[in-house]
């Protein structure tokens, strides 16, 4: 994932925490998690599947790398052995190319540009009726930087985890809408994995009706998830409140707007692949925990995962997706 640090003077602090304590309880979370939450993930395979992507022979699988490549083609298997359709006829790859900047400053713009491949994986299921959900996760992290490998369990090695268990769930349970499955490409680089997508022809334009992106969704001490997304889309609050009645971690709201208007809290509108969907005026819900000490950081390793809010929280991204299928409003009645 990318984020920045936002600093406030203390007095600005004081007064975007005084209009916070001011605005109503559904603006700042859902409920109390739910005593008997939905089950739908095998955990051990949600656990091994992290293992597998944040392991050595992975490099820390940043973009254009053979890292990248090796865990390009581990998605594609995954793909093909969940029996998700290819989002085109030629197969589960969307291939792109982004451009980088890298070193000191030789050049008036600023270091070394370099162009890198790198490819999409997308899948799809079809659903009864029209509309498309698309759920995103990326997969790039940041590689193995003077010899030290970043492993990217949780950024995120687990949201493509919660990615998968999802497709199977849904291969086995037909949804209302189509879903696509896109594991991204060069989020770490600039979000370019989700602009390609969008630009590509693979999501026809206007039928994409909801993003779900899923980017560090593995550890909270909290017990904790972020969706954000209401403060630009509203009527999704009404969804999570009740996603929540069947969730055994906590749904918080925020981290959507500006920070003046969130109790000082960063805006992550644009942190993750989630970003170009709002741009493209596509409503999303981003499913993210907060920063940890191992953000970014060759700590960020499986054994900091906690299998248990893990586990919890990839049941309560599933039961998010299949009620957002469920109740989706139609485009005429939402106002944005």
């Amino acid at each position: 994932m990318t984020r920045v640090i936002v600093l406030l003077s203390l007095a600005s602090a004081l007064l975007c925490q005084a209009a916070w304590r001011a605005t109503p309880i559904a603006a700042r979370g859902a409920q109390a998690p739910a005593a008997a939450a939905a089950r739908y993930v095998d955990r051990t395979r949600l656990m091994r599947d992290v293992l597998t992507l944040a392991s050595a022979p992975f490099e820390g699988r940043r973009a254009g790398t053979a890292g990248g490549l090796k865990a390009r083609a581990w998605l594609v298997d995954q793909f093909a052995s969940i029996g998700l359709t290819p989002a085109r006829g030629n197969g589960y790859m969307q291939p792109f190319t982004f451009a980088a900047r890298e070193g000191r400053a030789v050049l008036p713009g600023g270091g070394v540009r370099t162009v890198y491949p790198a490819a999409n994986v997308v899948g799809r299921i079809a659903g009864r009726e029209p509309g498309i959900i698309v759920v995103t996760a990326h997969y790039d992290h940041l590689g193995i930087r003077d010899g030290v490998l970043y492993p990217g369990a949780d950024d995120n090695a687990s949201g493509i985890a919660v990615l998968l268990a999802a497709a199977r769930h849904f291969t086995t349970t037909a949804p209302r809408h189509t879903l696509v499955f896109a594991a991204l490409d060069a989020e770490e680089a600039g979000l370019h994995g989700a602009r390609a997508l969008l630009r590509s022809g693979v999501l026809p334009r206007g039928r994409v009706r909801l993003n779900i992106n899923l980017d560090m969704v593995s550890r909270s001490a909290a017990n904790e998830i972020y969706a954000a997304g209401p403060f630009h889309a509203p009527w999704e609050t009404a969804i999570l409140e009740d996603i929540q009645t069947r969730a055994s971690v906590a749904i918080r709201f925020g981290h959507d707007r500006p920070s003046r208007q969130d109790g000082g809290r960063e805006d992550w509108t644009h942190s993750s692949d989630h970003g170009p969907f709002h741009d493209a005026g596509v409503p999303f819900v981003y499913f993210g925990v907060e920063d940890h000490a191992a953000y970014h950081k060759p700590a960020d390793s499986p054994d900091t995962i906690d299998p248990g809010f893990f586990g919890d929280a990839a049941d309560m991204i599933v039961e998010a997706i299949r009620t957002f299928d469920a109740r989706l409003p139609s485009p005429e009645s939402v106002l944005r």
